[in-house]
């Protein structure tokens, strides 16, 4: 059954739609982003998060120090790594993990091998910032990649029309979005509602 992350969230009434529309993940960004909130900004948010729905943070190459008072300021259940980190620095915080990977080509499918997480998060490369830029890449190139489905993540250019397409092709654990459910970059809660439903649907077939 696969999961859905809504990520990039800053409004309480995005969060709310997202969680009243079946959300299993909310993404806070805490890396330079359009998108990025502070961490007062995402406790607050977190009030609306009930239990039983992932808080993932999403950094880049973030310090022990940030990531702690991160963790325990919001607070968060997962530690997404969007950056360089290597996987002596990922395994020293001990946070529950996902490993965030920017994918041009096999190279760096295979990279994730490296890693000792709890999740491989596989994303289009980005733009100005890490990630978020609202391209896919060649899905194709995970099927070699030794990954365990229940382990894997796919982001990067997601949305209702090719969310079906992903679906049968890359069977992840989890999906996630943000672009994708975006309206002249804001969060669109119609937007949120529709991905939703389609991956409710693409679960039903």
């Amino acid at each position: 059954m696969t999961k859905v992350k809504i990520c990039g969230l800053k409004e309480i009434q995005h969060v709310k739609a997202a969680v009243q529309a079946g959300a299993d993940a909310i993404g806070f960004v805490f890396a330079p982003s359009k998108r990025q909130v502070s961490i007062a900004q995402a406790q607050q948010l977190a009030k609306h998060v009930p239990k039983g729905v992932m808080k993932i943070g999403v950094f880049v190459n973030p310090t022990p120090e940030e990531l702690q008072k991160a963790v325990l300021g919001v607070p968060l259940d997962y530690v997404q790594y969007h950056g360089d980190e290597t996987p002596d620095f990922i395994a020293q915080q001990g946070y529950p993990s996902i490993k965030a990977l920017s994918i041009h080509g096999a190279e760096d499918v295979q990279a994730a091998t490296n890693y000792d997480v709890d999740y491989y998060l596989f994303d289009a490369p980005g733009t100005e910032y890490k990630g978020g830029s609202g391209h896919t890449f060649d899905w194709t190139l995970l099927e070699a990649a030794g990954i365990q489905r229940d382990k894997l993540i796919l982001a990067g250019g997601l949305k209702v029309e090719n969310i079906q397409e992903a679906l049968s092709l890359v069977s992840p654990s989890m999906v996630d979005i943000s672009s994708g459910v975006e309206t002249e970059g804001s969060k669109d809660t119609k937007k949120i509602e529709a991905f939703l439903q389609a991956v409710k649907r693409g679960r039903a077939l």
